[in-house]
């Protein structure tokens, strides 16, 4: 899966110039970029995000970072950028549960690439859930048309694609 999607992402548009991490984090198959020493996180401290505001998205770094890592298949490293975030926020709130949502969507693609393919579509519908309470918001919220996103992660763990979605910001 990892293969296939760089093969489908080679030349998606960066939104951050932060290097990635020198490996894709998988449960059982790389050391465990916190806790072992040989993690590529390994020592770093946890981030601690200031509150934010979701109509500025297009300056949050660490949101940009979390969907240029979750677009080259870093789905445990987007979850780890995306999760500092979600601390940040208001518990309940519009901007907590998309990012939430968009935490699970990475969860489910890390466990497809595990091959626990029993509690990946759970794990995806427990994403678009909550993503779909940003439409609250609009047809676009940070960034992402939420309709498409969702359209394209149903169809992606139904069977309907092969290659995980993309998300693509509108900038």
């Amino acid at each position: 899966m990892v293969e296939e999607l760089q093969a489908h992402a080679p030349n998606r548009p960066r939104w951050t110039e932060i290097p990635f991490p020198p490996y894709r984090y998988v449960p059982g198959q790389s050391p465990h970029p916190r806790t072992h020493p040989e993690g590529h996180s390994y020592g770093k401290p946890e981030e601690v995000h200031p509150p934010w505001n979701p109509d500025e998205w297009k300056t949050i770094e660490r949101y940009l970072y979390g969907i240029d890592l979750y677009n080259h298949a870093y789905f445990w490293e987007a979850h780890e950028a995306l999760e500092s975030l979600w601390r940040a926020a208001e518990p309940s709130s519009v901007k907590a549960c998309f990012i939430q949502g968009l935490i699970q969507i990475a969860a489910a693609n890390l466990h497809r690439r595990m091959g626990h393919n029993e509690s990946v579509l759970g794990q995806a519908e427990k994403g678009l859930s909550h993503l779909s309470t940003a439409r609250s918001e609009g047809p676009t919220y940070m960034g992402i048309e939420i309709e498409k996103f969702s359209a394209d992660v149903r169809a992606h763990f139904t069977g309907g694609t092969s290659k995980p979605p993309l998300i693509d910001l509108i900038s």
